[in-house]
């Protein structure tokens, strides 16, 4: 991601994120906005699951989509994920909403944008963020194969165009927020649809499981 950072855009990126972070509370906190990059590297992405923006409640986001930090209660979204988690797999509802294990597993948790303002949902939304994880999304397409894109809902679904479909697979579906989740979230099954696509390519299986 490093080649992005000179950019010009990128630059009044870090401009813009310095006069909100002297100004506002900013989520996550600055030694965890790469958390995503940090724990997964590029040779280990095997799927990837992308958000919108960081949560914006006190102590939720840590730099992975969807994910809260350690004895956090669930957001709806994670919950219903968690929810079609257990329908798929057979597991029981996970204790903890902190989702590093699948992390560590691989899964690429990125969200579009990577900073938002305390209490203020996409209020660093067009700032910057969205061209970087573009880049990001590209590259991953460009340089791997047999890499899974979960894209749920609208605004993750207009990255199809950075994806390279015949030598990936792209699970869609709708966002698993409480206002669409209904719609055909429930019973996509992704994770087991995952897994079938790894071993149908020769490729180690994620553990999708959280509480081991």
């Amino acid at each position: 991601m490093e080649y992005e950072f000179n950019k010009p855009y990128y630059k009044n990126l870090e401009n813009f994120l310095e006069k909100e972070q002297s100004s506002y509370t900013v989520y996550p906190p600055s030694e965890q906005i790469f958390n995503a990059f940090n724990m997964t590297s590029f040779d280990e992405i095997k799927t990837i699951i992308l958000g919108q923006d960081p949560y914006h409640g006190k102590g939720q986001a840590h730099g992975l989509a969807f994910s809260v930090q350690d004895n956090v209660p669930f957001p709806p979204s994670l919950r219903n994920i968690f929810q079609e988690y257990c329908s798929d797999l057979g597991y029981e509802m996970p204790k903890n909403g902190n989702l590093t294990k699948w992390a560590e597993e691989g899964v690429f948790l990125l969200n579009a944008v990577l900073t938002v303002r305390a209490g203020e949902a996409n209020s660093h939304k067009a700032k910057g963020w969205e061209e970087f994880t573009d880049a990001i999304i590209k590259k991953i397409s460009d340089e791997k194969e047999y890499v899974v894109f979960i894209l749920w809902g609208n605004p993750a679904q207009k990255k199809i165009k950075l994806i390279d479909e015949s030598k990936h697979l792209i699970l869609i579906a709708p966002h698993p927020s409480p206002l669409s989740s209904y719609r055909g979230f429930f019973g996509s099954k992704p994770f087991s649809k995952v897994n079938t696509y790894l071993r149908e390519h020769g490729k180690k299986e994620i553990d999708w499981r959280l509480d081991r």
